[in-house]
């Protein structure tokens, strides 16, 4: 907590704004970060105890302002076990939020689809999860200030920001899944068998993230709706090889959709 500490004292000098919202954009999701009005823009590398992100499509920064009459803070990109952090550090960020006074938590992702019945380009409300990571950001000794030593998960994601979004998508004419994630460390895409047992287990979307910001969120109190946007099939669906190009690819054609429903979240939010 002491470096947490310190993350919010710097945070609170580079920002003027009291943030409600928080938002983590996935892969190829980081515009609606450009939509944010006379935002402040704070790259992780000047933070304490922020490493820097390594993979296309995450600017690596904090982009603090107005969107749609709300103060958000948005996580234009976001950290993954399989650049090497741990889980502690990938949560890291959430931790921070919260200690902000940040208390909804967005959280989105591009996630390859499990569910036969998904296709590409498809945006996936998140009910449930399953962590295949292995590990918990909460492993060690637990600070009570910041949550629970065993936190509840029967409901990750807020039953209230699910209805919500389900409503705000429908407002909109926009199609919407929903279904559980199923976080894996990667680096790696999964194998056909790999899938099939995922099908077994559950899962209707598979991907590298989510899941430890998620249970951070959970411990310390935040309400957290999740989205997918299904950027391809996962591997075994069909018959090529699966790419990351493919993933920025999907995203980019949907993002419109994704920056709309968004949008339309947070006004209702704000109602």
């Amino acid at each position: 907590m002491n470096e947490v500490s310190e993350a919010v004292a710097v945070l609170r000098k580079k920002t003027k704004y009291v943030p409600e919202i928080g938002l983590i954009l996935g892969s190829g999701l980081g515009d609606i970060a450009e939509d944010i009005a006379e935002a402040d823009r704070i790259p992780y590398h000047l933070l304490p105890h922020f490493p820097e992100p390594t993979v296309r499509g995450h600017k690596g920064q904090f982009v603090v302002g107005m969107l749609e009459g709300a103060t958000v803070m948005a996580m234009q990109g976001r950290y993954h076990h399989y650049e090497g952090y741990s889980l502690k550090q990938v949560a890291f960020p959430v931790t921070v939020m919260r200690a902000l006074g940040i208390k909804k938590l967005i959280v989105t992702n591009a996630a390859g689809g499990v569910n036969t019945k998904f296709r590409p380009g498809d945006l996936m409300i998140i009910t449930d999860h399953i962590n295949m990571l292995g590990d918990s950001p909460l492993v060690g000794p637990n600070d009570e200030n910041a949550g629970p030593r065993f936190p509840d998960m029967s409901a990750a994601y807020d039953p209230v920001l699910i209805d919500l979004a389900k409503r705000s998508a429908g407002s909109l004419g926009i199609g919407i899944r929903e279904g559980t994630y199923l976080a894996t460390s990667g680096p790696q895409y999964e194998t056909p068998a790999e899938i099939r047992m995922m099908r077994i287990l559950g899962a209707d979307a598979v991907g590298m993230s989510t899941v430890p910001e998620v249970i951070a969120a959970n411990h310390g109190g935040m309400k957290v709706l999740g989205i997918s946007c299904i950027t391809n099939l996962a591997s075994g669906m069909l018959n090529k090889p699966l790419a990351h190009a493919e993933v920025i690819e999907t995203a980019n054609q949907v993002k419109e959709d994704f920056i709309q429903l968004v949008k339309k979240l947070i006004r209702d939010i704000e109602a």
